[in-house]
């Protein structure tokens, strides 16, 4: 048979196993590039205070931490509802501290991560649900657990998750960023994890992609070396 005949029978083969995979790459490329990376983020969901700390109001001296803990690594000075505490992190794990009475904050009760979450949020609908999770759902599962998943009752599904310890926020998520995670999934071709950009599976299919190019490029050759002149 001509090379002719192979180089179309190349090409329509090889495309037909590489065009679905190519179709994906362009939808979940085009929502990827459609929508502002800030918004998929979820900037605009939740806001985390950073007014200054008043030093006049702290009574609890780092020197009393030492003291009171074992095997303190490092310790944050932050406002957490609008109160100055110290995050410590010792040997034994992370403490919260009110930094004016010295009281231990944590772990912290729902109704305190629930006040947290209101004001982090920055939308106007209600909680619609609260859950202490040990382990972490596919949409946070590189975050650690337990943490507070806070769920609210607008048209993105917000959800906020905040650490039971110290009720910082790890994740904020929503509709638009699941949709991203989704396509995301098919654009690098990672459907389990959803992180590794340089799998088997996503290089195959580049070369197979390759070798479709290079397969057209045969038959447009082949088909102008047919042509004579006139």
């Amino acid at each position: 048979m001509k090379p002719a005949f192979w180089a179309r029978k190349a090409h329509k083969w090889i495309g037909l196993v590489i065009g679905v995979q190519a179709l994906l790459w362009m939808c979940s490329g085009l929502y990827m590039t459609s929508i502002s990376i800030d918004v998929i983020h979820g900037d605009h969901l939740a806001h985390v205070e950073e007014e200054p700390l008043a030093p006049a109001h702290i009574r609890v001296t780092p020197g009393e931490l030492k003291e009171r803990f074992d095997g303190v690594r490092h310790f944050r000075l932050k406002r957490f509802l609008s109160q100055p505490v110290y995050e410590v992190h010792h040997r034994g794990g992370i403490a919260l501290v009110d930094a004016v009475s010295g009281k231990p904050l944590n772990p912290l009760p729902e109704a305190s991560i629930r006040q947290a979450a209101l004001a982090l949020y920055q939308g106007k609908a209600p909680v619609q649900s609260m859950s202490l999770l040990r382990q972490a759902p596919q949409e946070v599962a590189t975050r650690p657990v337990p943490l507070w998943q806070v769920r609210f009752a607008d048209r993105g599904e917000t959800t906020l998750y905040l650490s039971p310890e110290t009720g910082e926020l790890l994740a904020k998520r929503h509709s638009l960023w699941r949709w991203f995670d989704f396509l995301w999934m098919f654009h690098i071709m990672d459907y389990e994890a959803r992180t590794d950009v340089n799998n088997t599976l996503l290089r195959v299919s580049a070369a197979v992609g390759l070798l479709f190019a290079l397969s057209g490029v045969w038959l447009l050759f082949y088909s102008f070396s047919k042509r004579r002149p006139a």
